[in-house]
């Protein structure tokens, strides 16, 4: 499959943030958000095919335990499922970062990130042409594949990028529409942005939502920390 960048670091997001991981980012996405801060794993994918063996030795020479398999969109790289069952094998603890777009299809995780994608994400025809909003806008919703993975994972985070009022309401319909019921502490709001000012200045926002319905607030702690840079 191919591989963007393996790394070892912390978590900077979600239930694990400041546990020590090594990231494995696959490169390919079958979606285009307007704010996407991995473009080289995305918009214009890079990296060299590894085989699955190769990733598990480059895993194997980092201390953690913790392995967070991210992109892009990890489902849809090729032999991803065995990528994730090897881990499993291997005694590790396994995050999957995933839009909740591409079924789990018996693939099994410690801990399922589902991050549904709300208008917001929605690109720029000048920058992608239209054929791509229209797969975008096709595609960034499945609610039904969001509840497979709630289902099928020993744990799961739903994870939305919210930049106003607006992205609140439509991330309730989004929660709605997946039709279990999910504890509120579950629904992590994470502030858009890529540098700090922008996050900062949406941070009230977002306590006030967490303070007024249960939910948690999702800081971006490796941005805080280095910036948002490859490798970290």
């Amino acid at each position: 499959m191919r591989i963007s960048e393996i790394f070892y670091s912390i978590q900077g997001e979600g239930a694990l943030t400041g546990v020590p991981s090594v990231f494995v980012r696959a490169s390919g996405c079958n979606l285009r958000c307007a704010w996407c801060d991995t473009p080289y794993a995305s918009w214009s994918p890079e990296g060299g095919e590894m085989s699955v063996d190769e990733i598990l030795d480059r895993v194997a020479q980092h201390p953690a335990r913790f392995v967070v398999v991210t992109g892009g969109e990890p489902m849809v790289a090729r032999d991803i499922r065995v990528l994730l069952a090897r881990l499993r094998e291997a005694g590790r603890h396994v995050t999957l970062e995933t839009a909740g777009t591409v079924p789990p299809e018996g693939a099994r995780v410690n801990l399922a990130s589902i991050s549904p994608k709300l208008a917001n994400s929605r690109p720029d025809p000048a920058s992608t042409g239209t054929a791509w909003v229209e797969r975008h806008e096709h595609r960034r919703l499945r609610p039904e594949v969001a509840r497979q993975w709630m289902e099928s994972a020993d744990d799961y985070q739903l994870k939305f990028v919210i930049s106003n009022e607006a992205d609140l309401r439509e991330m309730q319909g989004v929660i709605s529409a997946i039709g279990a019921p999910v504890p509120p502490e579950k629904i992590l709001l994470m502030p858009e942005g890529t540098d700090i000012e922008a996050m900062r200045g949406r941070y009230d926002l977002l306590v006030n939502a967490c303070k007024d319905h249960g939910w948690r607030f999702c800081p971006r702690l490796h941005i805080e920390l280095f910036g948002n840079k490859r490798g970290t």
